[in-house]
């Protein structure tokens, strides 16, 4: 059968690897991409982890439920992750929507900060297994 979490892990982990190779490449935009993708992939490993899935017909992970859930009930409620992780996925999201769809271009701090933070959240949901502290 198919671990859900380890294959949004894996994903995680590629989406990662590939923000790196795009900021080495000074392709900011592309890195930001990257980036918002790591986290929700990463989020979407900690959810299911957590037991929390989608519901109804045709459920998707989608990006609100991923987001709402992962901070409201992972962090906030549960307390599985560090406070200083809730935001990171809302951040690179508006990161990734002005590098996708605005006429403004990602600069270099902007993603290289960003990226630190995917690190840590991939990092910290890799490392406890969806556990708590």
């Amino acid at each position: 059968m198919i671990q859900l979490d380890q294959v949004f892990l894996a994903k995680a982990r590629e989406s990662l690897a590939g923000a790196e190779s795009e900021l080495a490449n000074g392709r900011y935009n592309n890195c930001a991409n990257r980036s918002y993708y790591a986290c929700f992939q990463a989020a979407v490993c900690a959810l299911s982890r957590a037991g929390i899935r989608p519901s109804g017909a045709g459920a998707e992970w989608g990006h609100a439920f991923v987001q709402a859930r992962f901070a409201g009930e992972l962090i906030s409620r549960r307390k599985r992750y560090p406070s200083s992780l809730r935001e990171v996925l809302s951040r690179t999201m508006i990161l990734r929507k002005v590098a996708d769809y605005e006429p403004n271009q990602v600069g270099q701090t902007q993603i290289t900060r960003a990226l630190r933070s995917t690190r840590e959240l991939v990092s910290v949901i890799e490392s406890r297994g969806g556990e708590a502290r």
